[in-house]
């Protein structure tokens, strides 16, 4: 199992990390098989989505924000209702198809760190397994 170490720099941010698995996937020496992601935090999540215009990111970002704003009428005490909200709504881990040594992704897709309380220093596992 790998450890990626992801800074985040705003309390909404959606970092790219498409490169980083890739990479890891070439390490691992692994042809064909699953590449499972998996955050250990209760305020962020992963998603794929485009990563060829930054607007779509940008969209989802603020529709999201919309949808479940920072302050309402939450009464968890710590103030982070909303991100606890966002990241189960996104989820913690994904599952990815490895293929000649890639990830099986559509033409447009990366995956993506979703930070929903930053900035902060976050993890995320990977494990890569042969299949």
């Amino acid at each position: 199992m790998d450890i990626l170490n992801i800074r985040t720099f705003q309390r909404i941010d959606f970092i790219d990390i498409t490169n980083e698995i890739e990479k890891k996937v070439k390490e691992s020496g692994i042809m064909e098989g699953i590449c499972y992601l998996f955050v250990p935090h209760t305020t962020a999540g992963l998603t794929i989505n485009e990563n060829a215009d930054p607007a779509v990111i940008n969209d989802i970002r603020l529709k999201v924000n919309n949808l479940i704003p920072y302050k309402d009428t939450y009464t968890h005490g710590e103030g982070n209702s909303d991100a606890h909200i966002k990241s189960s709504i996104f989820g913690v881990s994904l599952n990815l198809i490895i293929s000649r040594s890639r990830l099986v992704l559509g033409t447009w897709q990366g995956v993506y760190f979703c930070e929903f309380d930053g900035p902060r220093n976050r993890n995320l596992y990977i494990k890569i397994l042969a299949g």
